[in-house]
């Protein structure tokens, strides 16, 4: 609530709903895997006697499912157009659902249903740091474009829709939503357009001299979230199957074709991904990675590098979509717990680094912490005409390298071809039927190692620098590095040594903590390898996390020389 004021008196905009459907799916998720008592205690007492009616009905009961669905199929009647008519629908939807059929709140599951505590906890965590990036990426003095601001904020919706695809795949159909093909599909499709909102917003912004209007594509986007809260609520209702495919499988080559093929050594599992489902998972990917170049080059158009640090922190985004790639071509297997684990706790980390990003670009446009006053300021104040005439300056349009319809065509050609080969192509691999936790997690590592040298090449080569508070940009001083330890001395170098060291022996309980909370027992790392792949996979997974923190690190060693170089060095002198 202290976000939606916010929001709302600062940018003008409808954000008091990006801000409900926040809370909204953040209350759902807590009630999905945490006792009810808990969540409730953790509401303010303004909101709670609302929320908490429909928090408490929030585990299913099959034979009210269809109640449920009744409901929701009266959101498009009543929604009028408008966002507030589709998220008070869909409340109500969640409302209706009755509490007597299963005592455990661990059996409502949201997308990230199997990997069970843990990723609820990173899932739910994670919408918090989220907020706090759209109140300080929509500060005025940011220009940013209104459609690609609109498409961070539909993602929201995204989240709020895997909250009853998650019920309604596990009360109806008793799998998991990733395991439920048409409403896998469907909900993942909203995750396309928000890729595409922010892809086109900043293209248009920085290649017209009038950029795209964001009410047009607001209202389809809007219209697009209402067509699946339909389809949702009436597909079970006139017998769609649970691994019915999304979009009637739309693209899908004849199962006698398929097991035609000369490499086909395997046959595929009922679970498995159409290819209408696969080409919204990589083209979610492929846009993504084109929205982190525009915002990059965004950094050129308002002349403030700061930008090119939220590309920096979508990367950890960028790992959690490879993550959920990952876990869908090994065709989520119980034993691969971890990947939903690992996609959960890159989301929360990627929400955590797009807030800092954003904050930096707040600060740096005359962002203070007056601003979080919610009552209106004069409109004579200094501080406001200065954020006001920056905010009015014009973007620096940049050329276009290829047209819309060359930009199309390149991405759609190469979603279908990433879809059909990974679809049809892994028949012939037997790694798929396999689960092999260290190759899972190479993939989920490897993808972002790529995308993140890319970057750093273009850093060096604008000069930039890359750490955690200065992302890569000017005016963002100088990170600590190796040599700045090695003034230090002997001291320094055993010093940074030990903070390694500390980290290492830190690794492994916490690598087998996560790996007890997402599958139920500890590993066996000398006779079970899949155990030990997992949990050496995890520990790999935290190394490389952690390089973000380089700077810390060398700090803590820098902070610890001086005690190495008395109580160890020269502990004979004195």
């Amino acid at each position: 609530f202290f976000f939606c004021s916010t929001m709302a008196s600062s940018q003008r905009r409808p954000l008091t709903v990006a801000a409900t459907v926040g809370a909204l799916a953040m209350a759902g998720g807590a009630v999905a895997f945490a006792p009810s008592s808990h969540v409730a205690s953790s509401l303010s007492s303004a909101a709670a006697s609302r929320t908490s009616a429909v928090l408490s009905n929030l585990v299913v009961d099959p034979t009210a499912i269809a109640d449920a669905i009744d409901t929701t199929s009266s959101v498009l009647a009543g929604a009028g157009g408008h966002a507030e008519g589709i998220i008070d629908g869909v409340t109500s939807t969640l409302s209706s659902v009755s509490a007597s059929a299963y005592a455990s709140s661990t059996n409502l599951l949201s997308f990230a249903d199997q990997g069970q505590n843990l990723a609820g906890i990173f899932f739910q965590a994670s919408l918090l740091p989220y907020l706090a990036f759209l109140y300080f990426l929509g500060f005025r003095g940011n220009r940013i474009p209104a459609l690609g601001n609109f498409g961070w904020q539909f993602l929201l919706l995204f989240v709020l829709s895997t909250i009853p695809g998650g019920i309604i795949s596990k009360s109806v159909y008793g799998s998991s939503l990733a395991d439920c093909d048409w409403l896998h599909g469907s909900a993942e499709a909203l995750l396309t357009i928000t890729n595409v909102l922010i892809a086109l917003g900043f293209r248009s912004a920085m290649t017209q001299e009038e950029p795209i209007p964001a009410d047009k594509p607001r209202l389809l986007a809007i219209g697009a979230f209402a067509l699946w809260v339909a389809a949702a609520a009436i597909g079970p209702k006139i017998g769609v199957e649970g691994h019915s495919a999304f979009l009637f499988g739309a693209g899908n080559l004849p199962t006698d074709a398929v097991a035609a093929f000369p490499w086909a050594s395997h046959a595929e599992p009922v679970n498995a991904l159409s290819i209408p489902t696969w080409a919204i998972h990589f083209s979610s990917v492929f846009e993504f990675l084109f929205a982190m170049a525009l915002v990059w080059d965004f950094a050129e158009a308002t002349g403030n590098e700061k930008w090119k640090g939220l590309t920096w922190g979508m990367l950890p985004l960028h790992a959690s979509g490879i993550a959920a790639c990952t876990y869908h071509f090994f065709y989520n297997p119980s034993s691969l717990q971890f990947l939903v684990s690992t996609q959960a706790g890159l989301t929360l980390l990627g929400n955590i680094t797009v807030a800092i990003a954003a904050y930096r670009i707040a600060v740096s446009n005359g962002w203070t912490v007056g601003e979080l006053n919610p009552f209106s300021k004069t409109e004579t104040s200094p501080e406001g005409l200065a954020i006001d005439e920056a905010a009015a300056m014009p973007l620096q349009l940049t050329g276009t390298k290829e047209s819309d319809v060359v930009l199309v065509a390149k991405l759609s050609a190469a979603t279908l071809l990433t879809s059909y080969l990974v679809k049809y192509g892994e028949l012939g691999l037997d790694l798929p039927f396999n689960p092999n936790g260290f190759a899972g997690a190479a993939i989920v590592l490897g993808v972002p190692v790529i995308t993140s040298a890319h970057y750093y090449k273009k850093s060096q080569a604008e000069g930039g620098e890359m750490s955690l508070f200065g992302f890569g940009g000017e005016g963002g001083g100088n990170p600590l590095s190796m040599s700045d330890v090695k003034k230090y001395g002997v001291a320094g170098t055993v010093a940074y040594v030990l903070t390694e060291l500390a980290f290492w022996a830190v690794a492994f309980p916490v690598a087998s903590t996560l790996f007890y909370q997402s599958v139920g027992h500890w590993p066996d790392v000398i006779n079970d390898g899949g155990d030990r792949g997992a949990v050496l996979a995890s520990v790999f997974a935290g190394a490389n996390i952690a390089r973000l923190l380089v700077p810390l690190r060398f700090g803590a060693a820098l902070a610890l020389a001086p005690w190495v170089d008395e109580n160890l060095i020269n502990r004979e002198k004195t």
